[in-house]
């Protein structure tokens, strides 16, 4: 049975993704948990003598408390709404790490795939530390869809699948086929040519093609689009035909190993408008 996992802060972005999986529920009539992460505070007021301020702790204590009994009373009201669906509807409420809590929870449920809200980022925070959705989207075990916008499910016609077709596991193109079934969309298949890293257009088609018999696909078309790198190459081609979804494979590891990295994956995931589909790439 299909099972969709939706990490959920109550923002924007999470509303979107929550709204998405619903529509991608309905469709398999499987599984759906939304999983809420709560995480502690971790700062600490210190007196002038380097002592710990219990005021301050027990504010944070009380903050914590009525933060929780709101949580789940919203997720109370949700699991109300979503009575009479055609899948099987569940929320959890958990605490700590929010990476490490929707790691965990992907193991437990043995999920298929997960759709989660982001917001992006860029400058310093991007170097620096990167988001929740970024650490999920380069270790998951499972495809990782993100949302930034409100989409339909139905509207969704066209999904590229960026890679250099050299050396894709046979799991990850088998979670393809499913979700372009799901979907009814067409399939463009785009090796991104840049500089560093030419190669001619009959020997990108003719990987392709032999991509395309080898896993049995259909619906389909082969593309080679030249650009400055690669990130930039499968925002453009995307935004140029008007695509409504973007694809990549992943090593969930820096640098460009004959495939799009997961460096590069990240870095579509931030800066994409439409909805990027992620997998990592397993040995």
């Amino acid at each position: 049975m299909y099972t969709i996992l939706v990490p959920y802060d109550f923002s924007d972005q999470a509303k979107h993704a929550f709204q998405f999986a619903q529509q991608l529920a309905s469709k398999t009539a499987g599984k759906l948990k939304l999983v809420h992460i709560v995480e502690a505070p971790t700062t600490q007021s210190f007196s002038t003598m380097g002592e710990i301020n219990l005021d301050a702790a027990q504010l944070n204590q009380v903050y914590m408390i009525e933060l929780v009994e709101k949580r789940k009373k919203q997720l109370k009201e949700i699991e109300e709404q979503q009575q009479d669906k055609p899948y099987k509807f569940k929320t959890r409420i958990a605490f700590g790490n929010p990476y490490a809590g929707i790691s965990k929870e992907i193991t437990e449920i043995e999920a298929d795939l997960v759709i989660m809200g982001s917001k992006g980022s860029s400058g310093l925070e991007e170097l620096l530390i990167g988001s929740n959705t970024e650490k999920v989207v380069r270790h998951a075990k499972c495809p990782v869809i993100t949302v930034k916008e409100a989409i339909n499910a139905d509207e969704i016609k066209k999904i590229i699948f960026a890679s250099d077709f050299s050396d894709i596991n046979n799991k990850v193109i088998q979670h393809i086929k499913v979700l372009q079934e799901l979907l009814g969309a067409e399939l463009s298949l785009v090796k991104i040519n840049t500089p560093s890293f030419f190669e001619t257009s009959k020997d990108s088609r003719t990987k392709i093609n032999d991509f395309v018999a080898q896993h049995g696909l259909s619906n389909t078309q082969a593309v080679i689009y030249n650009s400055t790198s690669e990130e930039e190459g499968i925002i453009e081609y995307a935004e140029e035909i008007n695509a409504d979804m973007i694809a990549m494979a992943t090593h969930g590891r820096t640098g460009f190993m004959h495939l799009l990295s997961g460096s590069i994956a990240e870095d579509v995931v931030n800066h994409a408008k439409r909805p990027v589909w992620t997998m990592k790439i397993t040995k």
